[in-house]
């Protein structure tokens, strides 16, 4: 591994990508952290945390099969996880976004099983694994939140098992977008108005539909004044019939 990202995203009068900030004062500690870590213990994350330069749109993260040494929090920006399906077809597997941690897929055997991949300029905070065992067994709490992390992203995992399941792709649309707002939400940042950081093929293959596809159901859902969209921007116009739709309770 040669790559570590970034820590950014400091007030918003500043630079999204700026290095000096720290685990104390980053908007979004809130969520990568214990609510109840005491500031030394804070200070003591943050000496082990590395900072580089923010990835470009493109830039791997990791790749699978790299050896496994680090989990990242992303910090601004997002990114995509893929892997190669049996016929050696990219397959998208998650998008993850602010205060949301990749790199947990290495754990179990030492080498990432997943790419990642920026989708835009993103900074993440590099966190090494074997420093955050040391410093877990000085901090339970710290411990117990990373556990939280790993429980999210088995949950995670299973919504998208469930989403994959839905019979129509208006179901699928409706639920990634729905999944979307509620992240945006616990970020404290709006939960109906969003950019998509995605692309519509991305999407496609995240869901499993055709490009054509996603794009006709975003065309039906604004017929329907369920949804506005202008280009990667999106406002949820009726939320109610959004999650409808998701639970398959009304047709588009």
């Amino acid at each position: 591994m040669t790559i570590n990202p970034t820590l950014i995203k400091a007030p918003d009068s500043s630079c999204p990508h700026d290095k000096r900030v720290s685990c104390g004062n980053c908007r979004l500690n809130t969520i990568c952290l214990p609510i109840s870590l005491h500031i030394d213990d804070i200070d003591k994350l943050n000496n082990i945390v590395q900072r580089g330069k923010p990835l470009q749109k493109g830039d791997y993260l990791y790749r699978a099969n790299d050896p496994f040494d680090s989990v990242f929090a992303i910090r601004s920006g997002a990114v995509k996880a893929m892997t190669l399906s049996d016929n050696g077809e990219e397959q998208v597997t998650g998008f993850y976004l602010p205060g949301e941690v990749v790199g947990m897929d290495g754990i179990a055997d030492n080498r990432y099983t997943n790419s990642v991949i920026a989708l835009e300029t993103a900074s993440v905070c590099e966190i090494p694994f074997n420093r955050m065992e040391e410093l877990s067994l000085q901090i339970p709490n710290l411990q117990r939140h990373f556990f939280q992390l790993m429980s999210r992203e088995i949950t995670q995992d299973q919504q998208i098992i469930t989403l994959l399941s839905k019979s129509s792709a208006e179901e699928r649309i409706a639920a990634l977008l729905l999944s979307i707002s509620s992240r945006n939400s616990r970020r404290q940042l709006s939960a109906t108005a969003f950019r998509l950081p995605m692309s519509r093929t991305d999407i496609g293959n995240y869901l499993g539909l055709t490009i054509e596809t996603v794009s006709r159901i975003f065309t039906r859902l604004q017929k329907q004044a369920v949804i506005h969209v202008d280009k990667k921007e999106v406002l949820i116009k009726n939320m109610d019939q959004l999650r409808s739709i998701a639970n398959g309770d009304a047709a588009c």
